[in-house]
């Protein structure tokens, strides 16, 4: 069953138990997604990588990843939404998901509920459900509130995951702070010493934070972002590496294709090719 509200500004709200086959909804770009596994388990593909999701797995993704069901022996209940229905950057003080669930990274937040959690989760889709059938002035507020309850949730228990203590509050902000610019400047800024600077640390300070919060360098965050755009660059569209080289903001195509292959082991058109078989 598949529940969807829009909005007159063309945002959308939708729940549902059967994205996988809903055409429409897999069709409309910008939407944010939460995938929650009810019971058994799921294959689904991101961004061409494989993942088996068992029940209580919940994961976010961003409107940026390509997400394909591959198997299914279970449950699923996917809960979508775009900016123009709620943006996570303009009320990033409410729900501090912005660089944290959503990014468009290669490193996906996944976290398996505990019963409580369950159940917590379980009574705010309820309560949004219900909503979905009163037809008012206050509707469009009200999903907003239980999809902000939702949201404000799964931080939470994401953050309880990662033991993102008081102490740690100030360093985790940093860090959602940092992924936030490079998914903004990726292509124009590569060296950790740009972000740095945006955020009035020293490069070394960077690396102390990203440290405690047990992450990657913040320079492999910023080539990590740069590759799995370059992958989907190479895998979901028709252009060409010069054209690849250009959005990325690559001085010349040698450069690109000296990271790329550093980065994979592969050339840009061997990645392609291989990956073409694969499917």
């Amino acid at each position: 069953m598949t529940l969807q509200y829009q909005t007159r500004l063309k945002g959308t709200l939708a729940v549902t138990d059967t994205y996988f086959t809903e055409q429409k909804l897999q069709k409309e770009k910008g939407l944010y997604k939460f995938l929650w596994v009810r019971k058994g388990y799921i294959i689904v593909e991101i961004d061409h990588q494989e993942m088996t999701l068992y029940q209580d797995d919940v994961i976010s993704l961003t409107h940026l990843q390509h997400l394909e069901l591959k198997a299914c022996e279970g449950e699923h209940l996917t809960l979508l939404f775009n900016s123009n229905f709620y943006c996570i950057y303009g009320n990033d003080r409410e729900v501090s998901c912005s660089g944290f669930l959503f990014n468009g990274s290669s490193h996906l937040v996944r976290f398996t509920l505990n019963e409580s959690e369950h159940k917590e989760l379980t009574n705010i889709v309820g309560a949004l459900k219900s909503e979905f059938s009163i037809a008012d002035s206050l509707q469009e507020e009200m999903l907003r509130i239980q999809l902000k309850r939702f949201i404000i949730q799964c931080t939470r228990i994401a953050r309880n995951r990662l033991d993102i203590t008081p102490k740690k509050e100030y360093s985790f902000e940093v860090v959602r702070k940092f992924y936030n610019l490079v998914d903004e400047h990726f292509r124009t800024k590569k060296q950790v010493q740009d972000y740095a600077d945006i955020l009035y640390k020293s490069p070394k300070t960077l690396s102390n934070i990203f440290s405690i919060c047990n992450l990657p360098s913040p320079l492999r965050i910023i080539h990590e972002r740069v590759e799995v755009e370059a992958k989907r660059l190479l895998l979901y569209s028709n252009k060409s590496v010069k054209e690849i080289t250009d959005i990325l903001g690559f001085e010349d195509q040698a450069t690109f294709s000296r990271f790329f292959k550093k980065m994979t082991g592969l050339s840009a058109i061997q990645f392609r090719h291989e990956q073409a078989n694969i499917s």
